[in-house]
């Protein structure tokens, strides 16, 4: 990856592909998203630009590690991180989530992601939105990637929710990158599918975790 991974970003990749997806019309108050604060977009056209991404790149990692840090003091001797998530507000997603987090827990070792029945460190929701597919944290140690139909209908749908789920685990954007990089989200266009990060993204996200994990541990100590 050509940019640090000190941070989790919050960049959007929501694709599509899906066979069929409600209308923009069908987003209900039910699945509507908490206000987003700290929100960026999955296109370069969209983005938040490189200050404000900082910003919510730090907001969006300190809100997961806050959950990491309290998994640590309640298990010292913890190897991998569980880190949950909950699918209730995007139904039409559901696939697509559950494949995201095959790829990444096939794809790195020392954190793990796991669907809870109820509110998990992040969430997922769908709808329709002016600005796309986004992530953002509430900023009282929970975040949520919002998952927009339109988008949905023009890219991939797996490739833009594990896109997503890799700014959870710490990655960010780089829409310059080739389709084999799956954090160069929409940059290569529609036409990308690959939905497997690539062997320098699975190392930063391993890399971010141990060190996250030693943060955490020093601070609960």
């Amino acid at each position: 990856m050509k940019r640090s991974v000190l941070s989790a970003a919050l960049g959007l990749a929501l694709a599509a592909g899906l066979a069929t997806l409600p209308g923009a019309d069908a987003a209900t108050t039910a699945n509507a998203a908490p206000a987003a604060p700290a929100v960026q977009g999955y296109t370069a056209s969209t983005h938040a630009g490189a200050a404000a991404e900082a910003a919510h790149n730090q907001a969006f990692f300190q809100a997961v590690m806050a959950s990491v840090k309290a998994k640590r003091a309640a298990d010292p001797w913890l190897q991998t991180v569980t880190v949950t998530y909950d699918t209730a507000n995007a139904p039409s997603f559901t696939s697509q989530i559950a494949d995201a987090a095959q790829i990444w827990n096939g794809s790195v070792h020392n954190v793990r992601l796991q669907e809870t029945g109820g509110t998990g460190d992040y969430s997922y929701y769908e709808g329709s939105d002016s600005q796309g597919s986004y992530a953002s944290t509430d900023g009282h140690g929970h975040g949520y990637v919002f998952l927009d139909y339109q988008q949905n209908q023009e890219y991939d749908s797996v490739r833009v929710t594990t896109h997503e789920t890799g700014h959870v685990l710490g990655l960010p954007d780089d829409y310059s990158g080739p389709c084999s990089e799956l954090m160069s989200g929409g940059g290569p266009g529609p036409s990308c599918t690959n939905p497997y990060p690539d062997a320098n993204e699975r190392s930063q996200v391993d890399y971010l975790w141990a060190n996250g994990l030693a943060a955490a541990n020093r601070q609960s100590r």
